[in-house]
């Protein structure tokens, strides 16, 4: 029954207006709106994770204002009960998911907001300290949007410049992110760039 729900629901959700009643409702009902993505069954998880998937990424400008009415509930929830998940397959997938949406030119004022927060940064080291290396290389590209903010606030600084986390970092990149991919060295590449230079000039 619940699967037969489910082909329905992205049915509506192909429409853009009903998508956008849609996030009323989830605006509506923001306390639990994560609540099931912990079902052990993996068939229904996996359905309930795409069904999130493609609401949040079908519609582009509905996406970009309900985020951006929202941005402050909806990531406390998506941290708490989807990155910080016991479940293997909605943290692999939610982090997934949030580079998409975060990598979005539609979304880029919710990035900007989001890779401020030092909360947020926390939990995304602990993802790239997983043993899982697909969770390993979406949180890199995560916490790259972090390194590259040319606006860092002064606590994102500090915690970047901690001899624990740059080295934790230098670690990733070098020992443990390996992917036969150009574009993903650049990106490695820039991330050394960028914590080289936050530096503080004693420690050159």
């Amino acid at each position: 029954m619940a699967l037969h729900y489910g082909t329905m629901f992205r049915e509506c959700i192909r429409h853009q207006i009903v998508a956008n009643s849609d996030m009323f409702w989830t605006h509506s009902m923001r306390r639990s709106s994560f609540t099931t993505y912990s079902f052990p069954i993996s068939t229904l998880l996996l359905m309930l994770l795409q069904l999130l998937r493609e609401l949040l990424t079908r519609h582009k400008s509905t996406v970009a204002e309900f985020l951006t009415k929202n941005e402050d509930w909806f990531f406390a929830d998506y941290n708490s009960k989807l990155l910080e998940s016991s479940n293997y397959i909605t943290r692999r997938q939610a982090i997934k998911l949030l580079g998409d949406i975060l990598l979005d030119r539609s979304n880029s004022a919710v990035m900007t907001k989001y890779v401020s927060s030092m909360d947020n940064l926390r939990i995304l080291m602990n993802l790239l300290r997983e043993s899982s290396k697909t969770i390993q290389i979406e949180a890199f590209h995560v916490v790259k949007l972090f390194v590259a903010n040319q606006n860092k606030p002064s606590d994102i600084i500090n915690i970047l410049r901690m001899d624990l986390v740059l080295n934790l970092l230098m670690f990733m990149i070098h020992v443990c992110l390996v992917a036969e991919d150009e574009s993903f060295d650049a990106d490695k590449a820039q991330v050394v760039k960028e914590i080289a230079s936050l530096k503080p000039r004693d420690r050159a």
